[in-house]
């Protein structure tokens, strides 16, 4: 770092005897014990909008104006960036804004981008209306069938995005076989990795060429913080990326950096009771009758389930005392909500039943509070959605 920025990184060189330490503790720990100021162990927060130059002809250090860059949002991208395995990271005010980011800056003018039939609603209306727009060509494909994907990428691409799993209905993607497609077409592949975080899945690592986040839900887990990033497997593309992100005006607040990077701390903690009591939910969903079926794909904390009806759906949630019904997930707390009515709305009705997306399909992010609370409300749901209306 420079005299602008938060002070030295401990070397990644271990001392002699003793192994380097893992990307897991690099990342986890990045930017600790850096300020240079006052000897900080958790770096400053610098708000500051814009730096000074020293005179007319000397070129300005590191950081000029906080749109282009910032200490803090550097800090959070660079631990983002080890973590995932990646070239470099642009921090972003939200996942849709990096999903925006990632079109203008590496989709041309008409450029066809193959993307998920199942796709996060918030990602479908955005690409459909650009598709609608003539900004790009956008076709919907199932990538989870590996033949399918193949045929379309028979034709040339730009881009193809993979949801794996996907939202909400948790199906995987084989990513290193779809990325290979990709190239093969000449396109470049992006992984939405927000359901895994870069603890239980690494993209890059199976042949994507970015990796995208929305770090509002696992990265941060307290929901209090809307945030995107966009991490890449090149310093050619981070450079592009990075361009186009200070050229929009979609790069993220230092402070929003700085609650995110906190949360990111606590990441690998959160993740294994997050797993833990969504071990404890499966197992009481797939002996439950009330729930006709339950996707998860065996590791993380997120899950489907279907009860059959809207009105089952809806007598299920009445009631729940420590699961809210709300939209995101990835935070301490667990959530429920209904796809169709509110994270996939955007969705008309046709779209939805070709993607899966049926009216009593629910959605699960599960926390970290007590798990036999979360069971015993969920069976009182579950028991609740099997009961007829008088």
């Amino acid at each position: 770092m420079t005299e602008h920025g938060h002070g030295d990184q401990p070397s990644d060189l271990p001392p002699i005897g003793l192994p380097p330490l893992s990307r897991l503790t690099r990342g986890i720990r990045h930017g600790l014990g850096t300020d240079r100021g006052h000897h900080a162990i958790v770096p400053p927060w610098y708000p500051s909008t814009n730096y000074r130059f020293s005179s007319l002809d000397t070129k300005a250090g590191d950081f000029d104006y906080a749109r282009t860059a910032n200490p803090t949002r550097d800090l959070f991208g660079e631990a983002l960036a080890t973590l995932e395995g990646g070239a470099g990271c642009v921090v972003v005010t939200s996942g849709m804004a990096a999903a925006t980011l990632v079109v203008n800056a590496l989709v041309p003018n008409g450029g066809r981008v193959v993307a998920p039939h199942d796709l996060y609603g918030g990602c479908w209306r955005l690409f459909t209306r650009l598709h609608e727009q003539g900004r790009i060509v956008v076709e919907y494909v199932d990538l989870t069938d590996l033949a399918a994907a193949r045929e379309a990428l028979s034709t040339p691409a730009d881009l193809v995005w993979i949801e794996s799993p996907s939202n909400p209905l948790l199906r995987l993607t084989d990513i290193e076989a779809v990325t290979g497609l990709a190239r093969e077409a000449g396109a470049l592949s992006l992984v939405d990795n927000t359901f895994c975080s870069p603890l239980l899945q690494t993209p890059l690592a199976l042949g994507a060429d970015l990796v995208l986040h929305s770090t509002t839900k696992f990265i941060n887990g307290h929901s209090d913080v809307l945030g995107g990033a966009v991490i890449s497997s090149t310093t050619d593309l981070d450079e592009q990326v990075r361009t186009w992100a200070n050229t929009l005006g979609l790069t993220a607040s230092p402070f929003d950096s700085w609650l995110a990077l906190r949360g990111l701390r606590t990441l690998d903690a959160r993740l294994r009771v997050h797993a833990e009591n969504a071990a404890a939910v499966v197992d009481l969903l797939r002996s439950h009758p009330a729930a006709k079926t339950v996707n998860h794909p065996g590791f993380g904390s997120v899950l489907s389930f279907d009860v059959g009806s809207l009105d089952a759906a809806a007598r299920l949630v009445d009631g729940l005392r420590c699961i809210d019904l709300a939209e995101s997930l990835g935070g301490v707390e667990s959530l429920i909500c209904h796809p169709g009515l509110m994270t996939h709305a955007s969705m008309p009705p046709h779209v939805q039943d070709a993607a899966g997306i049926t009216p009593g399909l629910l959605r699960l992010s599960i926390g970290i509070e007590g798990a036999d609370d979360l069971v015993a409300d969920l069976r009182a749901g579950l028991d609740r959605a099997r009961t007829l209306p008088a």
